[in-house]
């Protein structure tokens, strides 16, 4: 008997699944990701002569590119095409979009740009929950961030389960799914983002509220989360965070400390002169 290497074991299940688009449009040149329930591939649109890609899925999935083609936001990478294989497998064709996923570049280098990242996040789960759509797996794995600046949610797969540790204790226990249960994840991977660096007490608030272990604790949806991100930012008062007398006193000073700073300079110097005219 002969034994197969890795490698040809690997050759061999890439041949055993990979797509046959002959007589298409469309050229495979590689598998560059694996989804929920299928697979992504790098292609090229012969007609149009550019490159795109193409997710590829169980005939009992075409639901998926139906419901992202519904879905038209700039956080939502968007759908050109979509049909049928010649096996009965479905397939959808997305704009390629060259860059990095969240967990393959790592987390922001400050809780503002972490806080700001996280806010683009949950801008197109937001739109999505509006309209009725919950995502179900959120994770920094299907985030991609583009070589332009764009902050991408992918891989919205409606018969995804989720992935441990990001999975809202309903949804892993009970297999319920509700947009609460995407605001667990954006609370998930927004506290992994600012792991290494010190949180105001405002931003664990935010923190704990979006992972909170009973769901009627957590915010309603997305978009509830993303106003309270937007108001951390802008050094407003967070729902997640009932302020007293002193907060707020700490949160102007903090607010206007460059003018806090003219001030202080301006009375040193007046005592200064003062010091100097009484000699």
């Amino acid at each position: 008997m002969t034994w197969l290497s890795d490698q040809a074991v690997d050759r061999l299940r890439d041949v055993a699944v990979r797509p046959d688009f002959e007589g298409s449009r469309y050229t495979i040149i590689r598998e560059i990701g694996r989804g929920g329930v299928g697979i992504v591939y790098e292609a090229i649109d012969q007609e149009l002569q550019r490159r795109v890609a193409i997710k590829v899925l169980p005939a009992d999935s075409r639901r998926e590119g139906q419901l992202i083609a519904g879905l038209e936001h700039p956080g939502i990478i968007p759908i050109h095409d979509a049909g049928l294989l010649g096996d009965g497998r479905a397939f959808y064709v997305m704009k390629l979009v060259p860059g990095s996923t969240l967990s393959e570049k790592g987390p922001p280098h400050t809780i503002a740009e972490a806080v700001r990242l996280s806010l683009r996040i949950s801008e197109p789960v937001a739109f999505a929950h509006a309209r009725g759509v919950v995502h179900r797996d959120l994770k920094p794995s299907n985030v991609m961030l583009g070589e332009f600046g764009e902050v991408l949610v992918m891989d919205w797969g409606v018969a995804v389960a989720g992935t441990p540790g990001y999975m809202a204790p309903e949804q892993e226990h009970e297999g319920i799914v509700t947009p609460q249960s995407d605001v667990f994840a954006l609370g998930v991977m927004l506290r992994q983002m600012v792991a290494n660096e010190r949180a105001s007490r405002r931003l664990r608030a935010i923190i704990a509220k979006a992972t909170a272990q009973n769901v009627d604790d957590r915010y309603a949806s997305a978009h509830d989360f993303s106003e309270d991100l937007v108001r951390f930012l802008d050094d407003q008062p967070v729902a997640a965070y009932p302020e007293n007398a002193a907060d707020a006193v700490l949160r102007w000073l903090s607010r206007n400390r460059p003018l806090l700073a003219v001030i202080a300079a301006y009375l040193v110097m007046r005592v200064v002169v003062v010091l100097v005219w009484q000699r």
